[in-house]
């Protein structure tokens, strides 16, 4: 293979190395050699692309490993090399997303010593790596979680900047007056600021003590804190809809992996 680097005048010029012609699993890692990979999985599993599209990269010279600049296909790399493109150093764990339908009476962080259950019970044994849940949901409100260790997209999804659109489905004790659903959809003042609902409506007009909301603002507990500045309580919470994830077909407390396509989805914005 080739792999480029600067001589002492600065100018480039090819290095002519032997290709690795090792048998690998169809994982694309060698057998025998669970910290080896190929280059193209590496930059996958960093979350840059897909295994093809970091061929494209690799081809474009656009790669670096320790320090050299690699073009050959099929080159295969070491976990702890220093794996860059463009410049920043990457990350080879695999990338996990996965959803959770999250029951009530459980706490959505990775760790408390005074919770019974946490979400990370539920999910345990899902995969090896060590995944976190994007934002918050109260003890009791129940619904959609997404459980990731992608850092650079659970930022994405809970920075008020993006904008996150979230959808809850709101049961009250008792009927909601179209008075005040105008005023949330309007903007309500609360301890911590004016909120206004994205869109809020009855779920059915048959029964007023069903709300749905769909808000972006992460602030905490904010919808049970909409509707008890009117004097409502909020019997049950469920969020049925976050950047374009859904609860369908999976059952409170079960989980599933995301597609492709989802996790491009995300990756892409098409939450917005």
């Amino acid at each position: 293979m080739d792999r480029k680097r600067h001589s002492s005048d600065g100018r480039r010029r090819v290095v002519k190395l032997k290709r690795d012609k090792t048998k690998r699993s169809d994982s694309g890692t060698r057998k025998g050699y669970a910290e080896e990979l190929r280059l193209n999985k590496f930059i996958a599993n960093a979350g840059v692309c897909s295994r093809r599209e970091a061929d494209e990269l690799i081809k474009k010279g656009e790669v670096t490993v320790n320090g050299k600049v690699v073009t050959e296909m099929g080159t295969i790399v070491k976990m702890n090399d220093d794996i860059r493109y463009k410049g920043r150093k990457l990350n080879a764990e695999k990338k996990i997303y996965l959803l959770l339908n999250k029951p009530k009476d459980v706490v959505t962080t990775v760790s408390d010593p005074h919770a019974k259950h946490t979400v990370m019970d539920i999910v345990r044994g899902a995969c090896d790596e060590r995944i976190y849940p994007v934002g918050r949901l109260d003890r009791n409100t129940t619904g959609v979680l997404l459980l990731t260790n992608d850092g650079d997209l659970a930022k994405k999804l809970t920075h008020p900047k993006h904008n996150t659109k979230k959808i809850y489905h709101v049961f009250l004790d008792k009927p909601v007056t179209e008075d005040h659903l105008e005023e949330i959809a309007e903007g309500v003042e609360l301890d911590d600021g004016v909120i206004a609902a994205d869109a809020v409506s009855y779920v059915d007009k048959s029964d007023k003590k069903q709300v749905g909301i769909e808000i972006h603002s992460g602030r905490n507990r904010i919808v049970r804190r909409i509707f008890e500045h009117f004097g409502y309580k909020v019997v049950k919470l469920d969020r049925v809809f976050f950047a374009g994830l859904t609860k369908k077909g999976i059952s409170r407390g079960k989980w599933r992996m995301l597609s492709a396509k989802e996790v491009s989805k995300l990756k892409a914005g098409f939450w917005k």
